[in-house]
């Protein structure tokens, strides 16, 4: 039996991807293995957001080869779409394939086989229009599981290269997506999330569909008990969104709203499509009509032009709204950008101590939020065992997404059980199960 192996980089989408090109080999006869092991296919799954995920990307693909160097070297993905020359030159690499015709992978390789020569298959995804079905049928895992709803981004912010890697937006028929949810219902999955490139944008190339509509459809399946969203845009939560998915009990309490900068100077630059008032505007309806909801966001710190006092008024619009988490990461070039090209690059220093402020106050605002539900009792979705200070805990999460560590083991994974929130602890909350 032929091995294949598999190392994704990036994003949840990626990671939905991978498995479901992992499912397209073993319905071909394959065994799937572990990276670090021997196989005849290695298959690596890029990401391009920053130019350390190329990097990564690079050094992957070279260790893959020298595990086993009569392989056939897989590079798919973000990077092989934006950088398809570049992937090329990289010693070992015998397939090269992008964001598009995943579902003809195993074609492609038994041509290479055949063959006995490298091949390049990255197409012009600019001019894709349809929506590209990678369906999972098989599921290993009893906890959370991803729905790939929507492929591809119009939105063109000036710092990103992702619709350039993915495309223009293509939503997924909602026939198909309501079938993997209930299939993932069927598989006891107790909590699911939908994700995609710019989830927002759902259904703007479908008739009669948006992504609350979605929403409204997969609440109704039987046997899923949680709905997560993946990232949003602050557009999408207007007053119909909020008093919407208010009363739909399944959905969870956690948005994760993209931001980026707290100013507005730097938001027109970045070409993002709000304001901060707008933004400010949409966080308050979230608040003041979804009981214990928690708001998470994206921030960039060091674009191009990002003066102290502009990084200043982004701190202080941070502190005010007082996320349950942030994730901060520091700007970084990407040729093909507009904002490639862009005068006065901010040094690599300033933007280290500008992240380093940010994780800061992250990491005291998520021990604030976490500090509001001790004492409560709160369903907690249990995903794996794992050791903290030296101690053996099972971790899981609530459904406003607090972490939360108990005494237990496995048997707990895939549970949803009461627990008491007792202390909290760095990001996370300690808690003792309920009776």
């Amino acid at each position: 039996m032929k091995r294949v192996a598999f190392y994704t980089l990036g994003c949840k989408v990626n990671q939905y991807e991978t498995e479901a090109i992992s499912e397209l080999f073993v319905n071909e006869g394959y065994e799937v293995v572990d990276f670090d092991s021997v196989a005849d296919v290695y298959v690596i799954n890029t990401c391009t957001v920053t130019g350390l995920s190329d990097r990564k990307s690079r050094q992957i693909i070279r260790r893959a080869k020298a595990r086993n160097e009569n392989s056939i070297v897989v590079v798919a993905g973000c990077y092989s779409q934006t950088a398809p020359g570049e992937v090329e030159s990289i010693p070992g690499v015998d397939l090269i394939i992008g964001t598009k015709e995943r579902s003809k992978i195993v074609d492609f390789v038994r041509e290479v086989e055949k063959e006995g020569k490298k091949l390049n298959v990255v197409g012009n995804i600019m001019e894709v229009k349809d929506f590209e079905e990678l369906e999972i049928e098989t599921y290993h895992e009893r906890t959370r599981a991803f729905i790939k709803i929507q492929e591809g981004c119009n939105q063109f912010c000036s710092y990103c290269i992702i619709p350039y890697a993915r495309g223009p937006v293509r939503s997924r028929n909602e026939i198909n997506i309501l079938r993997e949810v209930k299939r993932l219902a069927d598989a006891e999955f107790k909590e699911i999330v939908l994700t995609g490139i710019h989830i927002a944008s759902y259904g703007k190339d479908l008739k009669n569909t948006s992504l609350l509509e979605l929403i409204k459809k997969v609440h109704e399946v039987d046997g899923i008990e949680r709905i997560r969203l993946g990232s949003i845009e602050p557009r999408i939560i207007t007053k119909e969104f909020v008093d919407t998915i208010a009363k739909l009990h399944k959905v969870c309490p956690h948005f994760h709203v993209s931001l980026q900068s707290g100013c507005d100077e730097i938001l027109k630059r970045m070409n993002r499509k709000y304001t901060t008032s707008e933004y400010r505007e949409a966080i308050r309806l979230l608040r003041e009509n979804i009981p214990d909801v928690a708001v998470t966001t994206d921030v960039m710190v060091g674009f191009p032009g990002e003066t102290d006092e502009e990084f200043e008024k982004s701190y202080k619009f941070l502190e005010e709204i007082a996320f349950a988490k942030m994730h901060v990461f520091k700007y970084s070039p990407r040729k093909g950008t507009p904002a490639y090209s862009f005068k006065d690059q901010v040094p690599a220093q300033k933007k280290e101590e500008r992240s380093s402020r940010l994780i800061e106050l992250s990491d005291k605002n998520t021990l604030a939020f976490n500090r509001k539900f001790i004492g409560r009792v709160m369903p907690v979705l249990f995903e794996q065992q794992i050791s903290f200070r030296g101690e053996d805990y099972i971790e899981g999460h609530t459904t406003n997404y607090i972490r939360v560590l108990c005494k237990g083991d496995n048997n707990l994974k895939g549970k949803i059980i009461g627990v008491r929130l007792k202390e909290p602890v760095e990001d996370c909350v300690l808690g003792e199960i309920e009776p």
